[in-house]
This record gives structure tokens, C-alpha cells and sequence, in this order.
């Protein structure tokens, strides 16, 4: 008599493909790149403010790509949060666009880089701050107030960050507002605006993106308003709008506009 060999057992230890993995349980892409963005930075950071050699190292490589594209600085291929990043990449099959995922990482580690450069009692990256409220801050720490806002040299950077074409005007445009706030000693979100990167460079999103940087500026002002209003109550108020504040993935309000 023939018999069938068994394969009981084997087939039940064989790993699932890829694909089984159902599409709810999936991030979307621009929370994958801003959480490889942020926990890079949450694992730099803290040994940079410790006077870690080798942090401090990493840091001053990754600042001679503040600015740049990815690219251009072969020297830091698989440094600054890239490495986070495939590990990311690995468990997400068909993920859309992974070069617009490198360019963000790469452009937001940077720049946090210089950011953080010489400042050793304060973390630069600060998921309580965005883009739009950093510029604000920025501007009324230099004394503009009211209408004076509004003409505010400062706020135009940030319009020009808006309007730029290319990611290479992007990046020159960002890493000036960087450097005047890392002279102010003002913070900023790099988890966050990685996404923000990441979703701009899809034509699609790109308006989504601008509108949330203007709404980030205005939003702003009304968060110092109620903080006024507070004070002069006598109220202890939050130094930071909480509405702003990403949640649990680092995402954004109006993400995926």
C-alpha cells in the first residue's frame, strides 16, 4: 500500500507572507518616516547632551548635510536616521515612494543637527513645538507684536518655505529658519515636520502641507492670546497650545490632506 507522507506541522510553521499583514494594522508612510525620525533623535539626543564622543561625532558629520539632498553627501549614507528607517521599511510591504522617505529623514536629522549644535543643557528636537509655532515664537522673542508680526521678516522665511518649487529650495529655506532658531535657543519638532517633508514632495499633498504650516503660524498667536488672557486672571497657563501637540505616531492634524 502507498502512503502520503505527512506534512502536518510544517506548513503551520511557516511565517505568514508579507502581504497577509492586514492593511489596518499597516502605518501610513508619513508616520513611518516621522517615527524613524524621531526615535533616531530620541536615541542621539540624550548621549549628544551627556557629552557622549561618539554622539558628538555623529553630530558634526550629520551637520555638513544640513540643507543638502541626500545625495550629496555620500559620506553620510546609511547615518542619521536612514538605518532606522529600513528597519521600518522591512515590515511595510509596498510602501509608496521610499526615496521621498530617505530625502525626509536625511533633511530633518540634519538640520536637527545644526540646530543642536554647541547647546548642551537643551534638547533642539521638542515634539510640544512645529514649524509654524517656532517661527511665531521666534518672532515675538525679537519684540515684533501685533501688525508687526504680519510684516515680520521672519514670517516671510516661513512663506517662502511654503511657496519654494524644488526640495532643494526647501532645504537652503529651512535651514535658515534653523539657524536663527538655534540662536534664539527655540526648539522644534523634527519628527513632525519629517512626515511634513515626506508628504510634501507628493504633488498631491503638497498643499495639505503648506496649509498646515500657515494654520501651525496663526494657531499660534491664538495660543498666546489664551495664555495672556490667562495670566491676567491669574491662571497658571500651559506655556504650549496642547492642540498642536502630534499624538501617539507623531502624526499631524490635517495629515494626508
Amino acid at each position: 500500500m502507498t502512503t502520503t507522507p505527512t506534512t502536518t506541522g510544517v506548513t503551520d510553521a511557516s511565517p505568514p507572507p508579507r502581504d497577509s499583514v492586514p492593511a489596518a494594522e499597516r502605518l501610513p508612510a508619513h508616520r513611518l518616516v516621522a517615527r524613524a525620525t524621531g526615535t533616531y533623535i530620541a536615541r542621539i539626543q540624550p548621549q549628544y547632551l551627556s557629552d557622549t564622543s561618539a554622539a558628538v561625532a555623529e553630530l558634526a558629520r550629520l551637520r555638513r548635510g544640513a540643507g543638502k539632498r541626500a545625495h550629496q553627501v555620500q559620506g553620510l549614507w546609511g547615518v542619521g536616521g536612514t538605518e532606522e528607517l529600513a528597519r521600518l521599511l522591512d515590515d511595510q510591504e509596498g510602501f509608496f515612494r521610499p526615496e521621498y522617505a530617505e530625502e525626509a529623514v536625511f533633511l530633518a536629522t540634519t538640520l536637527w543637527a545644526l540646530h543642536q549644535q554647541s547647546s548642551r543643557d537643551k534638547g533642539m528636537h521638542d515634539r510640544r513645538q512645529n514649524l509654524g509655532g517656532a517661527v511665531r515664537t521666534l518672532i515675538r522673542l525679537k519684540g515684533a507684536s501685533g501688525e508687526d508680526e504680519e510684516d515680520s521678516p521672519l514670517r516671510k522665511r516661513l512663506v517662502r518655505v511654503g511657496t519654494a518649487e524644488s526640495l532643494d529650495s526647501v532645504a537652503v529655506r529651512l535651514r535658515e529658519i534653523v539657524l536663527l532658531l538655534r540662536g534664539a535657543r527655540e526648539p522644534l519638532d523634527y519628527a513632525r515636520l519629517a512626515g511634513q517633508l515626506y508628504r510634501w514632495q507628493h504633488r498631491p499633498d503638497r498643499a495639505g502641507v503648506q496649509r498646515e504650516w500657515g494654520r501651525e503660524f496663526h494657531l499660534a498667536a491664538a495660543s498666546a492670546a489664551r495664555r495672556a488672557k490667562s495670566a491676567s486672571d491669574g491662571e497658571t497657563g500651559d506655556a504650549i497650545d496642547r492642540t498642536l501637540a502630534p499624538d501617539e505616531e507623531f502624526g499631524g492634524y490635517a495629515a494626508g490632506e
